[in-house]
């Protein structure tokens, strides 16, 4: 047996663990924890917790340095995705290690979520919400203080820096929901069956509808949010996130992770939709006239949102596709090397140091 092929079977029975303790910890924490005792409620958040946190943290580095070695084996580069992989291994350290430990707040994953993908660290500053009053009893207000300080500072910093650097920055270097997993388990998608185009053109038409609707149903939920800071709102709406999160999100994407190639959700996940418009503000486009195109196809091949490189490189055009992550897949594909990853600020640094 080869060494790429004990790789890529531990990937994947690691990448099933991953999925099945998500769902089966999430279905604790979610369903039975408001049931439970209080001595079980302790168990399945400190599990939850652990999960989260230090096993997600030893998986990243785990799995990323598996991919790595699978993608050596197969002579490819690894300049984009190395970088990819080292910036979710530093994410998770810092998010789930290092500032849970100073600031005494298992959670604060929940603050490393910007709007408008999830409104939870929003409801953490609302008096009466179920998620203030949960934090108050573990945290206290200094700590949902610090957290929300935290989550502010997080989410200004993914803005200006997806104008100044892409949506790279968080889609594919700090995402540590859909964008860590599409990369340090790619070589094991898809677990059933044989690999397949994630999506053809016909379907990208609906899943343009589903963004859309996600994207506005997330800047109404962060608009009521916004107008609550007392009270906590309606009950029911904190439900509707509650269902939203479980189906939509947390679970499709573990679905797509299983049965596609694991990006499917960036197709609709409305912090990425905001993430491309402010990334086309920013000039973020791949460049493809720095050598020359062979036609080999290699770049639409390795593009995990299906999107057609090649035919942006057979006329020497920059692809500015709103879908594009900046992952760099099709950068290490290109054999030629006439791929460069661009926005205005990363070539304004590239000038000012070649005529420094």
């Amino acid at each position: 047996m080869s060494a790429v092929s004990w790789e890529l079977r531990l990937l994947k029975a690691l990448l099933w663990t991953y999925i099945v303790l998500c769902l089966v910890i999430a279905s604790l924490n979610w369903g039975y924890l408001p049931s439970a005792t209080a001595k079980v409620a302790k168990a399945i958040t400190g599990l939850w917790h652990f999960y989260e946190n230090w096993f997600k943290s030893v998986l990243i580095v785990v799995c990323g340095w598996l991919t790595l070695r699978i993608i050596h084996k197969k002579k490819q580069r690894t300049t984009m995705r190395k970088g990819n992989l080292i910036g979710f291994c530093l994410a998770a350290l810092l998010v789930h290690i290092i500032l849970p430990l100073l600031l005494k707040n298992p959670e604060l994953y929940y603050f490393a979520m910007p709007l408008p993908w999830s409104t939870v660290p929003l409801q953490a500053g609302v008096e009466g919400t179920a998620m203030h009053s949960s934090l108050t009893g573990s945290i206290a207000l200094s700590g949902i203080r610090s957290s929300l300080l935290f989550f502010w500072i997080y989410s200004a910093t993914i803005l200006v820096g997806t104008v100044l650097f892409g949506r790279r920055v968080q889609c594919s270097t700090l995402c540590l929901f859909n964008g860590f997993a599409s990369e340090v388990f790619a070589p094991a998608f898809p677990l059933v069956g044989a690999f397949k185009t994630p999506l053809l053109p016909g379907r990208l038409a609906l899943v343009a509808v589903i963004r859309k609707l996600f994207f506005v149903m997330a800047l109404a939920l962060t608009l009521y949010w916004t107008l609550f800071k007392t009270g906590g709102g309606h009950p029911s709406i904190a439900k509707l996130e509650t269902v939203k999160y479980l189906i939509f999100e947390l679970l499709m994407a573990m679905f797509f992770w299983v049965a596609f190639v694991g990006r499917l959700y960036c197709y609709y996940c409305p912090l990425g939709t905001l993430l491309g418009w402010l990334g086309r503000v920013g000039g973020q486009r791949i460049a493809t006239n720095q050598t020359h195109c062979i036609q080999c196809g290699k770049c639409t091949a390795a593009c995990p949102l299906s999107i057609d490189v090649r035919s942006y490189a057979m006329h020497g055009l920059p692809m500015e596709d709103l879908s594009c992550v900046g992952c760099g897949h099709c950068i290490d594909a290109c054999p030629t090397e006439t791929l460069k990853y661009r926005t205005r600020f990363i070539y304004f640094l590239y000038e000012a140091r070649r005529n420094h």
